[in-house]
């Protein structure tokens, strides 16, 4: 999902098991408050909370705050458009779906016209 070239402008991802929202800040070039706010938005986002409440982000959090990154500011997703790309649903899986419904139903349909047709 990133692209090659936003890669290159972040810094690489430093070999720790926790990262702090100011490193996490650095790191994906997103101020914390920007962070707080995309936590509320995407549940996939849910760093650990420790004393205090200080939020504490592992590897995988920082992977996809650069996604969300990349979706929102690189490729003009909004919020809701992006909440739904991380949650797996694209917009072609749920056109092939809706398409697959659709025959679904034109199937029953033509199904019954031939019951009531014999009765």
């Amino acid at each position: 999902m990133l692209e090659p070239s936003n890669n290159d402008e972040l810094p690489p991802i430093p070999p720790k098991r926790y990262f702090t929202i100011g490193e996490v800040g650095e790191l994906c070039a997103v101020k914390p408050h920007v962070l707080r706010y995309w936590e509320q938005e995407f549940p996939q986002l849910k760093p650990v909370k420790r004393r205090g409440n200080r939020r504490y982000y592992q590897r995988q959090d920082v992977v996809l705050i650069r996604q969300i990154k990349s979706l929102l500011y690189d490729q003009g997703f909004t919020i809701g458009g992006a909440r739904q790309r991380m949650s797996g649903a694209s917009i072609g899986e749920e056109a092939s779906k809706t398409a697959l419904d659709n025959k679904m139903f034109a199937d029953l349909i033509k199904d019954l016209e031939e019951v009531i047709a014999q009765l």
